[in-house]
């Protein structure tokens, strides 16, 4: 008899479009027999993560509180497993001290940046985002062309929001980038590197658990840049590829246990 696996999904948070990633999920969980799922905004359901097998995080600026971060780090110890996508490792905020400025032809709060206020859950997770240039094309590399999780994957290029993190720990990194000026706009000062690697998808054990991290899947709806922007485009970046919605299976695959490794 196939055992029923409890999965908690978390979106929540700003400046994406968090409603289409939340039931694009969904559907791709509904379409297995075993999870049994339940949603939530964030991580404030202590309760139901812990009772849970597998947690999903779609979120961008979704602070965990002290509480929270020691469940999780409980959840992944006792034998857990999570898929964290894109902006898990995300904090964001804007340097009022100068005043609104203007940036990519929009008027901001202030210079946006990435404050450290939750070292032990990045350090939990084993990344911390600190900034991105514009979303922009950019290749990415298989590196484990025999892991499961991306046999029979090719190297491929996307257009997304080229994310560049602190790496914290040991992580086992299955995608990565490169980063240069001499192929990608805007590289923020620091960042122009081609010989560092940056993880686009990545493994990290924790205790009994692991964590599984694609940093791929931008998206953004209309309205979703108020009150940057009252309007804005539409995009949806990654997951408009055949291959992300096959990253995105197999890491459902993966979280509920039936990827052979």
């Amino acid at each position: 008899m196939t055992p029923k696996c409890d999965v908690y999904l978390v979106a929540g948070g700003r400046f994406h479009d968090i409603d289409f990633a939340r039931l694009t999920l969904l559907k791709l969980l509904a379409d297995r027999d075993e999870p049994y799922v339940q949603v939530g905004a964030d991580f404030s359901n202590t309760e139901q993560i812990l009772a849970s097998n597998f947690l999903v995080t779609y979120t961008c600026d979704i602070r965990p509180t002290l509480e929270q971060q020691a469940t999780l780090k409980t959840f992944l110890e006792k034998g857990g497993r999570w898929f964290a996508l894109h902006g898990t490792n995300s904090l964001l905020d804007f340097d009022t001290t100068g005043g609104p400025i203007e940036a990519f032809g929009v008027t901001i709060p202030g210079v946006p940046y990435a404050p450290d206020l939750a070292p032990d859950y990045m350090a939990l997770i084993g990344t911390r985002f600190i900034t991105h240039p514009p979303i922009q094309a950019f290749r990415v590399t298989v590196t484990q062309p025999d892991h499961p999780l991306v046999a029979g994957i090719s190297d491929f290029t996307t257009e997304d929001e080229p994310y560049c993190c602190e790496v914290i720990g040991d992580i086992d990194i299955l995608l990565e980038s490169r980063y240069s000026s001499k192929t990608m706009s805007a590289l923020p000062d620091g960042w122009d590197d081609p010989e560092r690697v940056h993880p686009q998808m990545y493994l990290k054990k924790v205790g009994r658990g692991e964590i599984l991290y694609l940093m791929l899947g931008h998206c953004c709806g209309r309205f979703d840049m108020q009150p940057i922007m009252q309007e804005c485009d539409s995009v949806r970046c990654s997951w408009d590829l055949p291959v992300y919605d096959e990253l995105l299976k197999r890491g459902i695959s993966w979280g509920i246990g039936y990827t052979s490794r």
